[in-house]
């Protein structure tokens, strides 16, 4: 999945010699991923990054029989309780518990929360409303997704989601992804669309 920041605002890194350097914002981003595979018992991590405006994650999600998919649930507490848990994010109506939908909207409420609270910015918003999802369906899928994530950062000078980015045609950005980092014209395929 990715999700852009709202109007894809850079708040959280700069990049620099091709390495991603996180500020105070990018790091709460990165913590609040990493604890989800606490709060939600069905979800494995996998591949992520953090850019300046926006992330790139990859999330599994495994088979179980009681995923409430409720953020900063501690395991037995009540669904009851959930309003007035302090780190708990009540889902809207409509939302499967524990679907991709709801591990991003909660991914999303809760950093949002913590991030305007660092700003000192009550009730703006963080992200865009919806996000990029791509449902990776075999192995080959997977590495070469893993691959794209992991060059992300050197490949930010010319990233669409780069303000200050330099402008090349889709045919030339695939041409430097095969010359530059190896991928294969399939594997390029699968890029576009999961980007």
């Amino acid at each position: 999945m990715t999700i852009c920041t709202q109007g894809r605002v850079c708040l959280f890194a700069e990049v620099w010699d091709e390495i991603v350097r996180l500020n105070s914002f990018g790091k709460i981003i990165q913590v609040c991923w990493d604890d989800l595979m606490r709060h939600f018992f069905h979800v494995r991590l996998d591949s992520f990054v953090v850019m300046p405006n926006h992330v790139h994650g990859i999330i599994i999600i495994t088979d179980c029989d009681d995923c409430r998919g409720e953020a900063f649930v501690n395991k037995g507490q009540s669904v009851s309780s959930l309003h007035s848990a302090t780190n708990a994010s009540p889902l809207p109506h409509g939302t499967r518990s524990g679907s991709l939908g709801a591990i991003i909207q909660n991914f999303k409420l809760v950093s949002t929360r913590k991030v305007n609270k660092m700003k000192k910015t009550h009730g703006n918003s963080l992200w865009q409303r919806n996000y990029y999802e791509h449902i990776i369906r075999n192995e080959k899928s997977l590495n070469t997704i893993r691959r794209y994530i992991k060059f992300n950062p050197s490949m930010w000078a010319y990233d669409s989601d780069n303000p200050g980015a330099t402008r090349l045609s889709t045919e030339k950005i695939r041409n430097a992804m095969i010359q530059y980092y190896d991928f294969t014209d399939e594997e390029c395929d699968i890029i576009t669309n999961f980007k």
